[in-house]
């Protein structure tokens, strides 16, 4: 366990435990055999989703929106910024910068990416690539009404400790699976997000001192 750290050292932590730009991400999720026995082997629409980190000086934060309630897919939920990859985008970064103009108004020159976390795929059968990014601390976020009810930011460290990562089991299509959960500030956060999340800080456990 990492315990109670720094934000300096869990920013060098954040960066080592990151694959770089250069190393395109598996094309199956680290979650593949799961969701085969969910949901089949059948294709899974290629997506892309920023998880957007804020160097607030004391702590390090991460982005995070909610969804509205009247989406077709996912409504109300927390999220990270993101969606599906279009032809025109050059490559997951680029359709992770896009979406997020789109969802939540932040341009892309106060973005900084600089690597990714492990694909990872879900029950709406989408295969998503997470990029991890800097941004700009004077970012002013303008949310897309039709898609983002809310945008807010929760400390990187509230993941980091174990006391805050919950589970519990959902039966899908007769099957039971466990679901990872975090709460912060009212917010439920779960989900294919939640998960996300746990990839990450688990990378960040299992590196070397």
């Amino acid at each position: 366990m990492m315990g109670a750290m720094s934000a300096r050292s869990l920013r060098e932590r954040v960066l080592r435990s990151v694959s770089p730009l250069s190393e395109i991400p598996l094309a199956e999720g680290w979650n593949h055999d799961e969701m085969c026995e969910l949901i089949g082997a059948g294709p899974r629409r290629p997506a892309a989703v920023l998880l957007a980190l804020v160097d607030r000086g004391m702590e390090l934060n991460v982005l995070l929106t909610r969804r509205t309630e009247d989406l077709a897919q996912h409504a109300g939920q927390v999220s990270f910024p993101g969606g599906g990859i279009d032809a025109d985008d050059v490559d997951a970064v680029a359709a992770a910068l896009r979406e997020t103009h789109e969802e939540i108004g932040v341009e892309r020159g106060l973005i900084e990416p600089f690597g990714y976390l492990d694909t990872f795929e879900t029950i709406s059968s989408y295969r998503i690539v997470p990029v991890v990014a800097w941004l700009d601390a004077s970012y002013r976020a303008v949310p897309n009404p039709r898609e983002v009810a809310e945008v807010f930011e929760v400390p990187l460290a509230h993941f980091v400790d174990p006391a805050n990562r919950h589970s519990r089991s959902l039966s899908f299509r007769g099957r039971e699976r466990d679901i990872h959960e975090f709460f912060y500030a009212g917010q439920r956060i779960w989900g294919a997000t939640a998960a996300m999340l746990l990839n990450f800080v688990q990378r960040m456990e299992t590196l070397p001192p």
